[in-house]
């Protein structure tokens, strides 16, 4: 019954869309243009996308695992619409395209049985996040879907045998992850093995396959680690201690006798850990590191452990040997992200992603022995010099509180134009609200920078992670709106700055950064110039109420329990639909229709609030997208008119004709 009323609900707001809402007002014409549907945004003139060509043609190349024997690598990129699976033998070597779906393929779990010859992948339809699990044959090319094509699935993992995997499922009830576990040749035998309400994923096989790790997610900064005996299907707490903990990623050492662990345990950071099952001692092997460890991974042989720490955003590489505890020496790398750690089976190489603001995302591999590091991607960026990419500047601005005695500061990456000013500038926020803006390569961001000579700020406002677990909530339920005085602040900082200029200023981001961008511009109305609203919440109870039910829990954790009459009071009171009459300055929506996470209602609702208040508004919605867009054919378009919109609302050009007009 819910979801036909969910259903009914959307449908009615589409209904609603197409009538005059005051006799007065004329909507404007909705345009088709294969599964976009435009309104209000003019025809984009042929300069735009012939400048846009070449960024919007650079690629990346992800490290999905590694093929069995050292035979080569399993990667994702984008030669199409979509990204897809693609083999490489050596470095340097060919792409071999191995998947050729119209939707995005995610992840590939190389089984550890060479017999077995293949791996297991996920893929959604249209973007709407209902992943089923396949497998591929690499021997005969051939796939086969392993889940019941209706639920949400994923987290797969492979035993260390390879003869059965295990994954999560809310095929039960629509809302709980449980675990099921599945033998490779019967996968449509897969049974339960943990059905204990809430969000549930698998983390690593004991090294005899009797046991695994999981983990109970609550919130960003609570969730559970435990193990479960497949046998006995006994589920044991790894800790238990009353605090209230977050814990990342978790794998048992190779000997068994012990578990590595990543966790904020009596810490304002996520620390890398190791729990000695014998004697019960806890060792914390990152404890002069005082930033959150991101990624870490063990060797086959367990003879090596390499980490992350993300410091102020940026990535740093450590690996160590073992039971030594001897740092091994690693080459100088540029400032950005580094990020899927994955050993090759005979323990020889780390693989590795690097990217950085002036080099796209590439698959390289370090050589434990010879100490070299070796590319084995040299992913296209559209024929672009990227060595004119602008690397930014972390800087630090003063906000509205103190924080011990002194006035809290807010960091931010900043993306200065080259010239003297005073340039214009655009403030993006990042989604979450548990995220965080960091140095990595963006066409689009670098395009602002050099074609259009727009200065970029990239806000980390209190909630983002990466500061410690205080500062991630900071904005939790009743203080939500403090991270919005924290663009205020900025705003301030901009006003200060001679190179930047004060009265053209525009705001962008996505989800809840789309929140963000709307709360901006209903407070800093009179000094922004612009807003691009991306799959954005604009009322908070309607987002809870419609979200999927197997996120609702944990939006709750975050934004409050709208359930609760004071609570409900309060988000309707700081809703964006609730104060649009505020907003007076050109707004760009864009959504998909199927996003699971914000309702394509969140969108429409804004939308027609804004229009019938007068307001400017171009509206872009994808049908066969979900929560961002991830067709190229799609995300170019709204490149483009982002571009426009930019150019016509924060930098003043030439207007010119089209639809909408």
């Amino acid at each position: 019954m819910g979801i036909v009323k969910k259903t009914f609900s959307v449908l009615l707001l589409c209904l609603l869309w197409f009538l005059p809402t005051n006799g007065l007002l004329a909507e404007p014409e909705r345009i088709q243009r294969g599964n976009l549907a435009i309104e209000g945004i003019p025809e984009i003139p042929e300069r735009i996308e012939q400048r846009l060509t070449q960024y919007q043609n650079a690629r990346a190349a992800y490290l999905q695992d590694w093929l069995p024997a050292g035979e080569g690598i399993v990667i994702s990129t984008r030669f199409g619409e979509t990204s897809q699976l693609h083999l490489v033998k050596k470095p340097g070597g060919t792409r071999q395209q191995i998947t050729f779906f119209d939707e995005p393929v995610g992840g590939a779990a190389i089984s550890p049985n060479p017999a077995v010859n293949g791996f297991l992948f996920s893929k959604d339809i249209g973007g709407s996040e209902f992943y089923q699990i396949f497998f591929f044959d690499l021997k005969t090319g051939n796939y086969r879907l392993l889940t019941d094509g209706k639920s949400r699935n994923g987290g797969a993992l492979w035993s260390n045998r390879g003869d059965r995997f295990v994954f999560f499922s809310t095929r039960r009830n629509g809302r709980d992850w449980d675990l099921y576990l599945a033998d490779f040749k019967h996968p449509e035998r897969a049974e339960p093995i943990l059905a204990a309400g809430g969000v549930w994923t698998p983390l690593d096989w004991s090294p005899d396959d009797r046991q695994l790790l999981v983990s109970k997610f609550v919130s960003i900064n609570e969730s559970y680690l435990y193990v479960l005996d497949l046998e006995t299907k006994t589920l044991t707490p790894f800790d238990s201690n009353p605090e209230k903990v977050s814990y990342g990623g978790a794998a048992y050492g190779k000997n068994g006798e012990g578990i590595y662990f990543v966790s904020d345990r009596n810490s304002e950071f996520q620390r890398l850990q190791y729990a000695d099952l014998n004697t019960g001692d806890i060792n914390i092997l990152t404890d002069r590191i005082p930033w959150d460890v991101e990624d870490f991974a063990l060797s086959d042989d367990g003879q090596y452990l390499a980490f992350t720490v993300n410091e102020e955003g940026v990535s740093r590489l450590h690996a160590i040997a073992l039971p030594s505890m001897q740092s091994i020496s690693l080459p100088d790398l540029p400032v950005g992200l580094v990020y899927g750690l994955e050993f090759n089976p005979d323990s020889t190489q780390l693989g590795l992603v690097l990217n950085t603001p002036q080099t796209t995302a590439d698959v390289y591999t370090f050589d434990l022995k010879s100490k070299q590091l070796a590319r084995w991607t040299y992913s296209e960026v559209g024929g672009l010099n990227t060595a004119n990419f602008v690397v930014p500047e972390l800087i630090r601005y003063e906000t509205f509180d103190r924080f011990e005695g002194q006035r809290r500061t807010i960091p931010a990456f900043y993306y200065k134009p080259r010239g003297q000013g005073p340039f214009p500038v655009l403030i993006s926020i990042h989604g979450g609200p548990e995220g965080q803006s960091r140095p990595f390569f963006s066409p689009m961001t670098q395009y602002y920078v050099n074609e259009l000579g727009i200065a970029v700020l990239l806000p980390n406002v209190r909630g983002s992670v990466g500061y410690g677990k205080s500062y991630s909530q900071l904005d939790n339920g009743f203080k939500r709106e403090d991270s919005v005085k924290d663009i205020g602040a900025l705003l301030d900082w901009i006003e200060q700055q001679p190179e930047l200029n004060r009265d053209r200023v525009a705001v962008r981001g996505g989800s809840y950064g789309g929140y963000m961008v709307l709360a901006a511009m209903i407070r800093y109305n009179d000094r922004l110039r612009a807003g691009i609203d991306i799959v954005g919440i604009s009322n908070f109870v309607t987002f809870l109420e419609n979200t999927q039910d197997y996120r609702r829990d944990l939006r709750r954790a975050e934004y409050g329990d709208e359930r609760v009459p004071e609570m409900r009071e309060f988000l309707l009171r700081i809703s964006p639909t609730a104060n649009a009459d505020q907003i007076t300055k050109p707004l760009f929506v864009i959504q998909g229709l199927n996003d699971p996470r914000v309702p394509v209602g969140e969108s429409e609702q804004i939308v027609q609030i804004i229009r019938e208040n007068g307001g400017t508004v171009w509206y872009l919605l994808a049908k066969d997208e979900g929560h961002g867009f991830r067709k190229k054919a799609n995300r170019d378009y709204y490149r483009r008119a982002a571009v426009l919109f930019l150019e016509r609302f924060l930098l003043g050009r030439e207007q010119g004709t089209g639809n909408g007009e």
